[in-house]
């Protein structure tokens, strides 16, 4: 008995460790899509969260006191006096200023007079109006709040720092939603179409060829030609219907899972043109994987050999989906726009941000379709070839 179970044993482990692919998608590739994984989305998280080092902070402050003037002044900010407050919150908005800082009128003063043992009495409140999706405003924040804290522990407490029920932060709702989405969704939507086309895709093709049924269709009247175009719309349309539910599951589940209430994350925010441009967008991604899946299915013995084949190509797909995670937007240079996949992830982010060019959706378009119908003639010229399809 125990012979027969070690014979088993070495069977199998001949069977794996004769096959290199596997042994490569099954005990490498894991450690090194995380490690790639996490390398990257670090460095992507501390480029969404730095600034450059030579940036001046543009700080509008009203009634700056004395006694704080010298510090806030050697924290490297391009101070402005003002009075008119919703002028500077709306270049805040805007994103054109950084920060408005509004100290009570004889801070000083008061800060001394104040008794925190006297219930009657309110703490002198200081104001900071920032935007939390601008990188700059959020750090300037973050730099004068780390300042007022340290400040406010020497004097005891004497002061508050945004103790009313104002809304300091200025983001809109819709920009803080352009901010995560373009952010998050891209990374995922690459996933879910990706695995959507590789779930179905090899099963179609290579599984008919494990199986010997793709005989069959190949015997039958109609041309190779037809036979390809008609499996990449069949299989199109299934990965699309399994990218847009997954699509509208993180869409609603996203707020919840990022921390935020509902109402400041609303996809309501996007318009009827900006879902089409999305839905076009995605279609043509998905032509891209389909094809190119199929034809790497038509080249494979069977299902799981087609699968080992595409989840190095998942990897570079996902790494390219975690560069909506970089920078502070799409890049504005078309040429970009011209390699496959990348352009969709580009696209992606320029929608969910409001700030996309029609000449970069156009370009993403006209290029997916273009390296989709390309891969579908060689599918085709696949499927003319006995030797591909029989595994002569």
């Amino acid at each position: 008995m125990r012979s027969n179970i070690v014979t088993i044993i070495k069977k199998e482990f001949a069977k794996f460790f004769g096959d290199k692919r596997l042994v490569f998608t099954t005990l490498l590739l894991p450690g090194l899509m995380i490690f790639f994984m996490y390398s990257v989305m670090g460095d992507a998280i501390k480029s969404f969260a730095s600034v450059d080092d030579s940036y001046v902070y543009k700080v509008s402050v009203s009634n700056m006191p004395d006694s704080v003037e010298e510090d806030i002044a050697a924290l490297d900010f391009d101070i402005s006096d003002t009075e008119d407050f919703d002028t500077v919150k709306s270049d805040i908005m805007d994103k054109n200023t950084d920060m408005l800082i509004i100290f009570p009128e004889d801070f000083d003063v008061l800060v001394t007079n104040y008794d925190s043992s006297d219930a009657s009495q309110i703490p002198p409140n200081i104001e900071i109006y920032y935007n939390s999706t601008s990188t700059e405003s959020a750090n300037a924040y973050s730099l004068m709040l780390n300042y007022l804290d340290d400040y406010e522990s020497k004097l005891a407490n004497r002061f508050d720092i945004n103790n009313t029920d104002k809304a300091y932060n200025l983001a809109s709702d819709k920009d803080m939603t352009g901010e995560i989405f373009s952010m998050m969704l891209p990374m995922l939507m690459m996933i879910f179409m990706f695995s959507g086309c590789m779930g179905i895709a090899p099963e179609s093709i290579a599984g008919e060829k494990e199986r010997g049924t793709i005989a069959t269709l190949l015997a039958t009247p109609m041309k190779r030609r037809e036979l390809a175009i008609g499996k990449i719309i069949s299989l199109s349309t299934l990965a699309l219907l399994s990218g847009m539910s997954s699509f509208i599951g993180t869409m609603l589940a996203l707020p919840q899972l990022m921390g935020f209430e509902t109402e400041a994350m609303n996809a309501a925010v996007y318009s009827a043109a900006d879902y089409v441009l999305l839905l076009l967008v995605i279609l043509s991604t998905i032509l891209i994987f389909i094809s190119l899946i199929s034809v790497i299915s038509a080249f494979s013995k069977t299902v799981k050999e087609a699968a080992t084949s595409v989840m190095p190509i998942m990897i570079i797909v996902m790494l390219v989906g975690i560069t909506a995670m970089f920078g502070d937007g799409a890049p504005t240079n078309t040429a970009w726009y011209f390699v496959p996949v990348y352009n969709s992830v580009q696209c992606m982010i320029g929608i969910f941000s409001f700030s996309y060019y029609p000449v970069h959706i156009i370009v993403t378009l006209a290029t997916n379709v273009v390296f989709s119908v390309a891969f579908m003639y060689v599918l085709t010229r696949m499927f003319n070839s006995e030797k591909v399809m029989f595994s002569i």
